[in-house]
């Protein structure tokens, strides 16, 4: 599976968690002599782990502080693999025998440790992302690894870490995004209460992804979950500015008397210009500096956002100033107010 990973464009730093060929020495019981002597495996076991790796038999008390007196071989004999065999046993009976007559005594390679979740088995192949999208590297390792490796009965790969954790938090940022998005169409459908209006406010959404999908390109083309967050922090600022220019046109008809022509057209725009630039200037001095430093370590999420925001930002406000007056003059709708 390491091997096959290597292969994908974008995998660097490829590295199996519990590689084997580590140096061990195997200590293989023999039934007849373990029999002869009278001898139960366990305690042979015991009695090994017990000299080599220790085992705790009292406590000592330092005043407030516990320590353990555990039984081990001095470290000397520990070190010299020779002296293994040597190592003498003692059965029920009082009988002294050495391990080498119980058992065979070989150097061999293996693994330092065997993982597990929960009850099963566990390997892992780790690796960094680079040059390219998470969710593509592990789509094509997925399809390599079908392809590839053949697994024997009880045997599965799944992938996770960073591409589990990104799924989910993208599935929650649409889940939660529609949910607002459908509460804020409601709530302008009541206070516009006009359908061409309705949707004149919505056509700085896409002034706005021009931008946004703009600065993704430039900076790698990576649709990370920051990017996504800053799209949905985008469109917010976006529609609040959209929202001013045609909330001031009908003030201009309703309240002010205004015919809706050229005229009022011109004269919410001029009107609506500083405030739109002075949102969208500050927005941008803030979010410039997270934008210059997005490659620094621990801006991840807040880099990529700023990028996406400044991006649109540039694009939907030129659009909201020179555009949106336009397609509100000859689609919308504006009438003077009407006593009840």
């Amino acid at each position: 599976m390491a091997q096959v990973v290597s292969g994908v464009h974008g995998a660097a730093s490829v590295q199996v968690e519990a590689p084997p060929g580590a140096p061990r020495i195997v200590v293989r019981l023999r039934r007849e002599p373990l029999k002869q002597f009278a001898f139960r495996p366990v305690d042979v076991m015991e009695a090994v782990g017990t000299a080599y790796g220790g085992t705790p038999v009292a406590q000592t008390y330092e005043a407030s502080r516990v320590f353990d007196v555990a039984v081990i071989l001095d470290e000397r004999v520990r070190q010299n693999p020779d002296a293994l065999g040597d190592l003498m046993l003692t059965n029920q009976d009082g009988l002294r025998v050495p391990l080498r007559q119980l058992a065979d005594i070989f150097e061999d390679t293996g693994r330092t440790t065997v993982l597990h979740d929960g009850t099963r088995r566990r390997q892992a192949v780790t690796c960094d992302v680079r040059g390219r999208d998470l969710t593509g590297f592990v789509e094509e390792v997925q399809r390599t690894l079908q392809s590839k490796v053949s697994f024997p009965a009880g045997s599965y790969a799944a992938v996770g870490g960073a591409s589990v954790a990104r799924a989910q938090a993208r599935h929650e940022i649409l889940v939660h995004s529609l949910v607002a998005a459908t509460g804020i169409l409601l709530l302008l459908s009541i206070v516009f209460r006009n359908t061409r209006n309705l949707l004149l406010v919505l056509m700085n959404l896409p002034f706005a992804l021009v931008g946004g999908v703009l600065a993704v390109f430039t900076t790698g083309g990576l649709m990370s979950i920051g990017a996504m967050v800053g799209f949905v922090t985008l469109f917010g600022i976006t529609m609040r500015n959209s929202m001013m220019m045609i909330s001031h046109f009908a003030h201009l008809v309703e309240q002010e008397g205004m015919t809706w022509g050229l005229e009022a057209a011109l004269r919410g725009a001029s009107e609506r210009l500083v405030p739109i630039l002075m949102t969208a200037i500050v927005t941008a001095l803030g979010l410039l500096p997270l934008a210059l430093g997005s490659g620094e370590a621990g801006r991840e999420i807040q880099g990529p956002m700023a990028v996406v925001i400044l991006g649109g930002l540039a694009t939907s406000t030129a659009l909201n100033l020179l555009v949106l007056p336009t397609l509100a003059l000859r689609h919308g709708r504006f009438e003077p107010a009407q006593d009840e």
